[in-house]
């Protein structure tokens, strides 16, 4: 059966956050936010002790599940539904660890390939469900509650059993991947036949292709590899409408990108079973070098101009002086990092280099393929780096920053325990923008941080460079209960940071998705009129508000009644309406 995440946190119960083994990081978590860490952490609610409302699954529905998976993947069970019902926003945290637990899915049904997600969707569009789909539970914008008021039965549609690598066609580098795969099993398969994709999310651990899809997900080596929207090259989606399939093909002029419309659609216009992928040879030699930078001013024109020259990095990473003040307490002793700001070091950029120490930054650059490649790419970004101040403190801190990638979130799960809120907001911007939207979030963070009468902490780190621009991500914190009353402060700093990127030339959001978190500020970021054409698409296809409502259009669908349309019978599933012979739509 498939592995999910903890119900009340982040990743698998066997791994939690410590600060026993980092000196600093207690003294730095109490100088800037006042909070002790080292006191026992608040404990999350017994399971047993929650409050878990009866599932409402009229027979002939679940009749038909069973029918569509076998009895023995229509799930009722307390606990399963409990995971499904929310993602692992800090909004979802508080609110599971309050015994807050929404509207719980009534079922989660695990299908096992396509034929079976058209049975499961058939079945609910007769009986007037609401269909959520599920990859690994991690999104953070509100991608996977229910509406609270949702009166219908609503259904949890897991993909964790579609998880193969069905194909690879080795000449044209593209394979065939079912929508389920968790990020380790899909590398796995393709590292065994010499393939890799090169998508590697934070959330890469816990989350899925199907899920990154719909999201458009970005990877931490999307400088070279592409974020998954470049990646991704055909769809095959169980839609009301039968099977929508694009072609894998290199390029088209057929209208609208239909593909287009289901990357970030969340699961508006139907469930994604499975993707054709760009794979890449996993490359010969990778490696990559930690730098420092005087100032962040220098980190952003040297990683610009490493944008514009003839390197091609696979990581181009540097984090603010505030990042890198956490990034050094949060080491280990005795760890690669010591020596990283060993008190030689120190001295040297302070009396040679001439740094204030306090302003420094920490970058990290990638670098993958042949080794005469890697030497050659390493030569241009050391010449640009060299130019802006800055230098190469080696693979040490590389080797750590690539052993601890994934273990972030992790952070977030041990501060919410100490009682400190902390969570991050993401967004792009282009190059000229990038400085004076850094300054001003910051200062409206801050702003916000007084308002609501906290000790806060900002930080950001630039990631994702391309042509004209680059994503930055600010994580943000200040000591505050978990409790539900929390989160109206949090609103307050969330929004503030949120409005700042559209005020200052940014995007809503880079890679995680509009959801519910996002959706009050679409129309700020694509204009009404983009809202329309979004209103009418989902519309369209869903007249019924079925399928995953409410997200990304602010209260589109949201507890939509019974006999409001969709049945299957108008849209193609069962083939008494105007699909195909076979069901099955293809679009360029």
């Amino acid at each position: 059966m498939v592995e999910h995440m903890k119900w009340w946190g982040w990743g698998r119960e066997s791994v939690s956050f410590s600060h026993g083994d980092k000196p600093d990081l207690a003294p730095f978590v109490r100088t800037h936010i006042g909070l002790d860490i080292t006191r026992p952490p608040a404990q999350p609610p017994a399971f047993a002790d929650l409050a878990i409302p009866a599932p409402t699954l009229p027979e002939p529905l679940r009749a038909a599940l069973v029918a569509a998976v076998g009895a023995e993947h229509v799930h009722t069970d307390a606990h399963d539904r409990v995971v499904h019902a929310y993602g692992k926003s800090l909004r979802d945290l508080v609110r599971i660890r309050n015994a807050d637990l929404g509207r719980l899915p009534d079922a989660v049904v695990y299908p096992d390939g396509e034929q079976a997600v058209r049975a499961v969707l058939a079945a609910a569009l007769d009986a007037d469900a609401v269909v959520i789909p599920f990859g690994g539970g991690t999104n953070i914008s509100g991608s996977l509650e229910a509406p609270r008021d949702e009166t219908r039965p609503v259904l949890s549609v897991d993909l964790g059993r579609l998880d193969r690598v069905l194909e690879i066609d080795a000449d044209a580098r593209l394979a065939r991947i079912q929508a389920g795969a968790l990020g380790p099993h899909l590398e796995e398969q393709l590292n065994a036949q010499g393939w890799t994709l090169g998508h590697f999310p934070d959330s890469f651990s816990h989350s899925t292709l199907g899920g990154w899809i719909a999201t458009r997900s970005s990877g931490m080596q999307s400088d070279k590899y592409g974020d998954i929207a470049e990646i991704t090259r055909a769809v095959r989606v169980v839609t009301p409408a039968g099977i929508l399939a694009t072609r894998p093909v290199p390029s088209q002029s057929t209208g609208p990108s239909v593909r287009e419309m289901i990357l970030g659609s969340e699961g508006r216009l139907g469930i994604i079973t499975e993707a054709t992928v760009q794979v890449h040879r996993v490359a010969e030699e990778r490696v990559i070098l930690g730098y420092f930078f005087p100032t962040w001013d220098d980190a952003l024109v040297a990683l610009r101009q490493i944008a514009e020259s003839e390197a091609s990095p696979t990581v181009t990473r540097v984090s603010d002086a505030n990042e890198t003040r956490f990034s050094f307490a949060t080491r280990k002793k005795g760890s690669l990092a010591t020596g990283l700001v060993s008190a030689g070091l120190k001295q040297y950029l302070r009396r040679v280099r001439n740094y204030d120490l306090d302003q420094m930054c920490l970058s990290f650059i990638g670098f993958e393929g042949t080794p005469a490649h890697v030497k050659a790419q390493r030569k241009i970004v050391g010449e640009i780096v060299g130019r802006h101040g800055g230098i190469c403190v080696g693979t040490g801190p590389g080797q750590l920053y690539d052993q601890k990638k994934f273990d972030t979130p992790y952070i977030r799960d041990f501060l919410l325990g100490q009682g400190a809120v902390a969570d991050v907001s993401e967004t792009s911007a282009s190059w000229s923008q990038l400085a004076p939207l850094y300054r001003g979030v910051v200062a409206r963070a801050n702003k916000a941080f007084a308002e609501i009468g906290v000790d806060g902490w900002i930080m950001c780190h630039l990631s994702h460079s391309y042509h004209s621009g680059a994503c930055l991500y600010f994580t943000f914190a200040y000591e505050s209960p978990a409790t539900l009353a929390a989160i109206e402060g949090y609103d307050t700093v969330k929004s503030a940071i949120q409005q700042g990127f559209l005020d200052l030339a940014g995007t809503l959001s880079h890679h995680h998705a509009v959801g519910l978190e996002h959706a009050s500020w679409l129309g700020d970021d694509i204009s009404p009129a983009g809202v329309h054409l979004l209103s009418v698409l989902f519309d369209g296809i869903d007249p019924g508000h079925n399928l995953n409502p409410g997200k990304i259009i602010p209260g589109a669908g949201a507890g939509a009644g019974a006999g409001a349309g969709g049945s299957a019978k108008d849209g193609g599933l069962t083939g008494d309406g105007g699909s195909a012979a076979d069901g099955e739509y293809t679009a360029g």
